[in-house]
């Protein structure tokens, strides 16, 4: 029935009149041309997402705030609490995933991810779907997790209403195009009242990753001793941003490429250099373009297969058509661009074709190291410099190198907070808490115990540091101890792998200290890890079964659902790379 339309009191006719006229102008307003039709029940559309630094899940709340404008109902689920009895009835499910370490699940997608790849799966038949997988194209399994997610959905039935969409590091302009697919799919009618790209701007509003604040470098020194290693203690003013972060948060840091390199590169080139395109759209030199706006630091099968159409290399030929996964990365580790440029010549006709085959230089994510409350108007980080030698040519990572290396005492790095509401201290802050971060792993942990101490938290705090060396290497060495000396810091158990014979990481004085370990868990301890994610954090995750079988008297299948558990409760939570 047509909505009538509202005549003022005080107009000159009767209630009947009024009454008359109201419903009769309300049917000729509806039955008028181009107008709005009944849009009909909404549709359901449950977005599910698996997040490990957060980016799928803002990703996911954009657009369950797109649907919302439109005739949906939308339903935002986590994978690591989603209901899995729940999926054979969903009618529209949109999937929003990262990948991280080796192709790897994010922690809150593994035991969904499991049980999904398992026989125990039921059939999908009805079941709409779409997936958005995240990943970076440096590493050789990209977007691996999606990929497996989109696959076995389509293999137990569901029917793929849109292509999934991989996301190369950088998700505005991809998730832009998934989204108003999907929701143009799910509901023609209702995509009128639906743009996304309004509300993004409105989201971003200050400085943010397409608008990093240009921050003064307020301290920078090495934490080591001398040595081979380095790891830089950096502090940022935050003066005049108006940023705000919690502990758990990363910052982005855009860095620029070395100009001696970028230098080699253009002196090699088989064209003049001239103006190019950013990804901006504004004109600047080539050299300004590889400096700040282009990834000169990376290769990968992408890159290589754009570099082979323009040379005349028969190895890469080989390699392209090869297409052998072992092969791809054991000729990719230790390269650059200006390997390809010297080693593998190829036809450009002009800068705007070189840049064309280029990724865009994006921002690299440091876990904070400093709590708010601790260093207001600040925030601080904890770098290791990669520095190495490979194919004859002295090599460093692009950011830390930067850092470390080319900041002037005039630079202002572009930074940003990213949000991480996956690596959060327990609310109730008498919770005790259970720290493993080697290396740059102290990082969000030196945050974690500036912020238990500002406020006052009765919690117990347990740290299980490592590094090669005591004496070279006990990175904010002088803090933790006075941590330990206020009460703050309830224990350390340090493992230096290099000071003896035999090699000591964090995970064997897990081992050792299981008994102990276990008590803390059973008395409600939140239990948090920092660092590699290939090797460290496995081989913690593996201690901790093993301390729950042991000590907790489990079986197998006991000790993974009760680790399961933890991670399902927001007890075991993890910042890995």
């Amino acid at each position: 029935m047509a909505s009538p339309i509202q005549i003022p009191d005080n107009a000159p006719f009767s209630p009947e009149q009024r009454q008359w006229l109201s419903e009769f102008l309300g049917q000729m307003l509806a039955q008028a041309p181009g107008a709005a039709q009944p849009a009909g029940p909404a549709v359901p559309v449950t977005v599910l997402f698996g997040s490990q630094t957060g980016t799928a899940e803002g990703l996911a709340k954009k657009l369950v705030k797109a649907l919302k404008k439109g005739n949906f109902e939308p339903n935002i689920q986590d994978m690591a609490t989603y209901d899995k009895e729940r999926l054979a009835k969903e009618k529209n499910l949109l999937v929003i995933t990262s990948t991280y370490g080796d192709g790897e699940p994010p922690d809150s997608a593994l035991e969904l991810h499991t049980w999904l790849m398992s026989d125990s799966a039921p059939a999908l038949t009805g079941v709409n779907f779409s997936v958005l997988s995240l990943g970076d194209s440096s590493y050789p399994d990209y977007c691996q997790c999606g990929i497996e997610f989109d696959s076995r959905l389509e293999a137990l039935g569901a029917n793929r209403i849109y292509q999934r969409v991989d996301v190369d590091v950088d998700p505005d302009e991809p998730y832009a195009i998934w989204s108003k697919a999907v929701i143009d799919i799910l509901a023609p009618a209702a995509t009128a009242l639906v743009d996304s790209s309004t509300s993004d701007e409105i989201e971003e509003v200050g400085f943010s990753k397409k608008n990093p604040f240009p921050s003064r470098v307020l301290k920078n020194y090495n934490l080591n001793a001398p040595g081979p290693k380095q790891t830089n203690h950096i502090e940022f003013s935050l003066e005049g941003s108006e940023l705000e972060y919690e502990v758990g948060d990363a910052l982005g840091v855009y860095p620029e490429n070395p100009e001696n390199v970028v230098d080699e590169i253009i002196a090699a080139l088989p064209f003049r250099a001239g103006e190019v395109p950013t990804s901006t759209g504004e004109e600047v030199p080539l050299r300004e373009a590889l400096i700040r706006h282009y990834d000169i630091g990376n290769i990968n099968k992408s890159l290589i297969q754009k570099w082979q159409k323009r040379s005349g290399s028969p190895y890469l030929r080989a390699l392209v058509e090869a297409d052998d996964k072992t092969e791809w990365e054991n000729f990719c580790w230790g390269r650059d661009l200006i390997d390809l440029v010297l080693n593998f010549p190829a036809d450009f006709t002009d800068g705007e074709d070189f840049v064309s085959v280029l990724k865009k230089l994006q921002p690299r994510l440091y876990s904070i190291a400093s709590s708010p409350k601790a260093h207001p108007g600040e925030v601080h980080l904890c770098v290791g410099i990669v520095r190495y030698d490979s194919h004859g040519r002295k090599r460093g990572g692009i950011c830390s190198t930067y850092l470390s290396d080319r900041i002037k005492d005039d630079s202002c790095p572009g930074v940003y907070v990213h949000h991480n509401p996956a690596f959060r201290l327990p609310a109730d802050g008498n919770v005790p808490v259970i720290m493993v971060g080697p290396g740059t792993g102290i990082a969000p942990f030196r945050a974690f115990l500036e912020e238990r101490k500002a406020t006052a938290s009765k919690g117990r705090n347990w740290l299980f540091f490592g590094n090669p060396y005591q004496a070279s290497d006990f990175l904010y060495r002088d803090e933790l101890e006075a941590f330990q000396k206020d009460g703050v810091l309830s224990r350390m158990d340090l493992a230096w792998s290099r000071d003896q014979k035999e090699k000591i990481y964090v995970q064997n004085l897990m081992i050792k200290e299981g008994a102990e370990l276990w008590k803390w868990f059973q008395e409600g301890a939140s239990f948090y890890v920092c660092g590699d994610a290939s090797r460290m954090a496995k081989d913690v995750d593996a201690a901790l079964l093993s301390i729950a079988k042991e000590h907790g008297k489990l079986s197998d299948d006991e000790a993974a659902a009760y680790i399961a558990q933890l991670k399902k409760d927001k007890h075991y939570l993890r910042d890995v790379y």
